[in-house]
């Protein structure tokens, strides 16, 4: 084999496809696995780690030795050339990415980044079969049947699924076994996959312990948690049940009148916001952590286990992009029953939503090994530094403008009254688990403070907030 002279400066850095090693090893052969099972790459031996040739001697016994190694250890051909540099000889070992898993001595390697992995656990479940061009989701549960079904969920399935034009009017008529069938959520004996029982199991936490949604309501930092909610239920409709607590409990909707016309408009833009939760459930790695939702003062972080697809950043989501769904099934009952877009486009919805707003676009990162939003609440953060002057303690309230002093519990008692104006005293206590003595306390106060009064009498009546414009 003739030497290739090679003019210039080698590299500059180690980075996802080049590693330099002064010399060789046969256990560089898993570096060679890494590259294989990743992008593929070269492996440089007579080279340090500043890209600098230090030369390697043997390079030509090298060369024949080194690709009969990777055959025999790894199955793959890798092209070997000798290389020279200021009368230094080096090797270049180009590995080209492979269509199946490699191993090398019973071990998977990755290479990520600058690093090498080791596989294990579920990243090596989910690598071998991302190779296989299968999805987590697809898997068989093998201790799931049809009893861990919930009818009530297919029929809401098939009922969204109809609106959208995406399932056949006549799919109601069919059995549940046919519904799951039609949407290869069973293999060919008839067991359930892992996709059926998360979006239509009674119980899927039962299999799944991680597949919830915890929101948690926080005040300058992690350690300072005010309250919180755990989301449980089939995935299907867990996106509709986490906006009604968010709605109820986490964000406001400040009133505003025109003449006798009253308006609520949530803080954040509500298809936008959705758009994330459901990205969020359908793309998460559901062999890892919950998904978290943290709500401060200025901002919410909303995080899920799974990063996003290699090459993908924040500027390819809000750009025009192909869809990579983690989970291949998931995505797929979600399109059909139109929660999300097959073509990528989700994204460009949020965009609109927020810009339509006037609120900052949310940023999107990978982070600790999943996907994180942060949201600003700038609307919020308004409301909040117009009563500030009356005290510290304004919270997710549309009672925040006010020019007084509340408790949290006033607070969260007011935001229970704008979503039912005809709630009870004991309702209440139930809700905020606070005796109803306290409630009927705190009622009396809101009265006296101007910000509440009764309309009606004590049994038909109905509770009204007084707008601060007023």
């Amino acid at each position: 084999m003739h030497a290739i002279c090679v003019q210039g400066k080698i590299m500059n850095n180690e980075n996802q496809n080049i590693e330099y090693k002064e010399s060789w090893r046969d256990e560089y052969v898993k570096w060679l696995c890494g590259f294989a099972n990743a992008q593929g790459g070269k492996l440089y031996i007579g080279i340090n780690d500043k890209g600098e040739v230090c030369g390697v001697e043997n390079a030509h016994k090298l060369s024949e030795d080194i690709p009969n190694k990777v055959v025999s250890f790894l199955g793959i051909v890798a092209e070997v050339n000798v290389l020279y540099k200021d009368g230094k000889d080096y090797i270049e070992i180009d590995v080209a990415p492979s269509d199946v898993p490699i191993s090398y001595k019973g071990k998977y390697y990755f290479r990520s980044g600058s690093t090498l992995q080791e596989l294990n656990g579920a990243a090596l479940q989910n690598f071998v079969l991302r190779k296989m061009g299968r999805s987590w989701d697809e898997v068989t549960n093998d201790r799931a049947t049809l009893n861990d079904i919930d009818r009530e969920a297919v029929d809401y399935f098939i009922r969204k699924g109809i609106e959208t034009g995406r399932v056949p009017d006549d799919l109601h008529k069919a059995s549940t076994e046919e519904v799951l069938t039609s949407l290869g959520l069973t293999d060919e004996n008839g067991g359930l996959t892992n996709a059926a029982v998360l979006l239509f199991g009674k119980n899927p936490q039962r299999y799944y312990p991680s597949a919830v949604f915890k929101i948690g309501r926080f005040g300058i930092d992690e350690a300072d948690l005010r309250f919180q909610d755990v989301i449980e239920g089939n995935i299907l409709q867990m996106a509709e049940r986490v906006m009604d607590v968010l709605k109820a409990k986490y964000l406001i909707s400040p009133v505003r009148f025109e003449g006798m016309q009253r308006y609520e408009k949530l803080e954040l833009p509500k298809e936008a916001l959705r758009e994330i939760l459901y990205n969020a459930i359908a793309h998460k790695d559901y062999t890892g952590p919950d998904i978290q939702m943290h709500v401060y003062d200025s901002s919410i972080e909303i995080w899920n286990e799974g990063e996003l697809p290699e090459g993908y950043t924040q500027e390819t989501l809000f750009a025009s992009h192909s869809s990579k769904p983690r989970n291949h099934k998931i995505a797929n009952v979600f399109f059909k029953a139109g929660f999300i877009d097959a073509w990528g486009r989700g994204f460009q919805k949020i965009r609109d939503g927020f810009e339509a707003d006037g609120i900052p676009m949310p940023r999107i990162e990978n982070f600790c090994g999943g996907v994180r939003v942060t949201i600003k609440r700038t609307v919020f953060m308004k409301l909040s530094h117009v009563g500030s002057s009356v005290g510290s303690d304004v919270t997710n309230s549309v009672t925040s403008l006010s020019p007084v002093k509340l408790t949290e519990r006033q607070q969260d008692m007011l935001e229970l009254i704008r979503k039912n104006p005809f709630i009870s005293a004991q309702q209440m206590s139930v809700v905020l688990s606070v005796v109803k003595r306290t409630i009927e306390r705190d009622l009396a106060d809101l009265q006296k403070k101007g910000i509440l009064i009764r309309e009606g009498n004590t049994s038909a009546g109905h509770w009204e907030i007084i707008p601060t414009d007023r």
